[in-house]
């Protein structure tokens, strides 16, 4: 006996309830929190220490010391001058010398850092970086010509042999942090990326429902709803480092509303804003009946009408 074929599996219904948040730029200091991390990290596991020397220190690589056996072996350190018995001799001690009883005990090893100066000049590098993407608008052309601009420069300076004597200026270049350096920049930075994502940028956003949208652009303000009849809905997504690499795929949004009493919402650093708006286009339609097609409600620079 045949048994009946089963029912098709239901298409999945669109989300009665879109919700676009409008990101401050503090977002895009993902990475030096993450590399921070990282660095201070390695720092750590490298087991070396670095050491304050006072004034007048002598390194040498065969200083001869007495071992315990009365053996003279050849040791590598550094040697302080004598301490003057004065009221200024704390300074010329080893640290921790804040106090006197710093001084009855032996120096702690306590500033872990690492023989890899590569370190630094990473960490200050993308920092110097993050600063300028998220201060300078590099829209459209600009995006364009900085990256040709690098790339010729590139090439002037090969065929110039300038870059030896850079890379030879930069290995001169000496950048060290400690580990507690990179994890309070690290995690400082971190704490406000988590206030300014998960709380302070919470509270300026839209939210799109079947036939209309709501509209929070001030903290603490009330929502005002508006009808989605005419609405236009255009994205800018055109700043290749600050949208596309540090954003992953962000975007900043403008809605305008139409009629006699028409208004314009702009909403910058939307996350994700290629997949929220073919959910809202979808949402829209299955409010009004229409089969399901490709998106066409999105925009680059050009507003394109949504659900009429």
């Amino acid at each position: 006996m045949s048994s009946a074929p089963a029912p098709p599996p239901a298409a999945p219904q669109p989300p009665t309830e879109i919700k676009l948040y409008s990101h401050s730029t503090l977002f895009y200091w993902w990475p030096v929190w993450l590399l921070g991390l990282i660095l201070g990290g390695l720092t750590m596991l490298s087991g070396e220490y670095m050491v304050i020397i006072p004034p007048g220190g002598e390194a040498r690589r065969q200083f001869q010391v007495q071992t315990p056996e009365g053996k003279l072996e050849p040791r590598e350190g550094v040697l302080l001058k004598p301490v003057p018995f004065d009221k200024d001799h704390l300074r010329k001690h080893l640290p921790p010398n804040a106090d006197e009883d710093d001084l009855r005990k032996d120096p702690e090893l306590r500033l872990h850092s690492t023989s890899r100066k590569a370190y630094g000049g990473i960490f200050a590098t993308v920092l110097l970086l993050v600063i300028f993407i998220t201060n300078v608008p590099l829209r459209g052309m600009w995006s364009v010509l900085i990256i040709v601009m690098i790339i010729m420069l590139s090439v002037i300076f090969a065929l110039a042999g300038l870059w030896d004597k850079i890379l030879t200026t930069v290995k001169a270049l000496d950048i060290r942090l400690s580990a507690g350096g990179y994890f309070f920049i690290a995690l400082g930075l971190l704490g406000l990326w988590f206030f300014a994502f998960f709380f302070f940028d919470r509270q300026v956003y839209i939210t799109f429902v079947p036939g209309a949208f709501k509209v929070s652009l001030e903290i603490g303000a009330g929502e005002k709803q508006y009808d989605t009849m005419g609405m236009t809905i255009e994205k800018e997504r055109s700043d290749l480092f600050r949208h596309w690499i540090l954003g992953l795929g962000s975007g900043d949004l403008i809605v305008r509303t139409s009629g006699a009493d028409r208004h314009e919402f702009r909403l910058n650093n939307v996350l994700f804003i290629n997949h929220k708006l073919k959910m809202i286009e979808e949402m829209q339609r299955v409010r009004q009946g229409r089969p399901t097609r490709s998106s066409g409600v999105t925009s680059s620079r050009a507003p394109v009408p949504a659900s009429p």
